[in-house]
């Protein structure tokens, strides 16, 4: 049961690029947004050490620093950022329902969704650390492989996305060790003869991850165990990439908001729309492709635009 109940014009839930520019323009649009930062304020950006391929930042910039900025931007423009996160919704009507921490109701005229998706990890306590202090395990090859130039690295992945991460490492890094955990591949047969066919990825089958090895600030290796021998071999590296998949945070809107078979939020296409009228998608709760920050961005201000053309269409 609520205990306090409010009306809002425009809802944002979740942060990080998607959502703090949605609320940036959903401001400027007079909005009035109220967004509501989630589980982890500024979202998967805050795990990353540096973030070089954002447009503007010349050096560079931290990913806690970028999303601060953005934060504070759209404070600026007067949008209203709350703690907590939504737990329940109830899009069956013409206002939307979300529920706030269980005590919070919200009446809602438009809802733009910004949950964004989580990386899956190993969940080895090396992983974690060496994730935590950004000293080495990333998720995501795009975004961080520049920083291993000329080194060598180890992915860990069978899929698509793990293939497409070696093939693209092997173009930065000296060397790439791809441990597949089965006995074959889940990628289709066009990506698995790609890195096959690339001389400096090296695929170890049936090999599952042991531990991730440092000096408690940086990786300098992998520790595997061979599945066929029991052989447990230790592998040099300075980086360590994980590419088992994504979960996007879309649990609580499978009631309402159609979803694709692994859970993304489906929109009309070249739109934030989805099949609820009034609630709109931005960000990688809807997109296992790029899974940027810039994308996600652009997707925050196509659903600020369209959330604000809905609202006009019903004035």
């Amino acid at each position: 049961m609520s205990k306090t109940m409010e009306k809002i014009k425009c809802l944002i839930i979740g942060s990080g690029p998607a959502g703090y520019t949605a609320a940036i323009y959903a401001a400027r649009a007079n909005m009035n947004p109220v967004l509501y930062q989630g589980m982890q304020p500024g979202g998967q950006l805050t795990t990353t050490n540096e973030v070089e391929n954002f447009p503007g930042y010349v050096d560079g910039i931290t990913g806690p620093e970028m999303m601060i900025q953005l934060q504070e931007q759209a404070r600026r423009f007067g949008a209203d950022i709350r703690d907590g996160w939504a737990t329940k919704v109830d899009f069956s009507g013409a206002i939307h329902k979300v529920w706030i921490n269980d005590s919070i109701e919200l009446y809602c005229e438009t809802v733009i969704i910004s949950t964004g998706a989580s990386a899956k990890y190993l969940g080895l306590p090396s992983e974690q650390h060496y994730l935590t202090i950004g000293g080495g395990v990333s998720a995501c090859a795009v975004c961080d492989g520049f920083f291993y130039r000329n080194q060598e690295v180890v992915i860990v992945g069978a899929g698509d996305s793990a293939c497409e991460e070696a093939h693209y490492l092997s173009k930065l890094c000296k060397k790439v060790t791809m441990l597949v955990r089965s006995e074959k591949f889940r990628a289709s047969k066009i990506m698995e003869e790609r890195v096959r066919r690339t001389g400096n990825i090296e695929i170890l089958m049936n090999h599952d991850t042991v531990e991730v090895l440092g000096d408690s600030q940086v990786v300098y290796g992998i520790k595997a165990l061979n599945k066929t021998t029991g052989e447990v071999i230790e592998i040099p590296a300075t980086g360590f990439f994980v590419a088992i998949g994504h979960k996007p945070n879309t649990d609580i809107f499978k009631e309402y908001v159609t979803l694709d078979e692994t859970g993304y939020i489906v929109n009309t296409s070249g739109t934030s729309n989805t099949n609820v009228a009034g609630v709109f998608v931005a960000g990688d709760a809807a997109d296992q492709v790029y899974r940027q920050a810039i994308t996600a961005a652009g997707t925050g201000c196509m659903a600020a635009l369209d959330a604000e053309r809905y609202l006009a269409a019903r004035d």
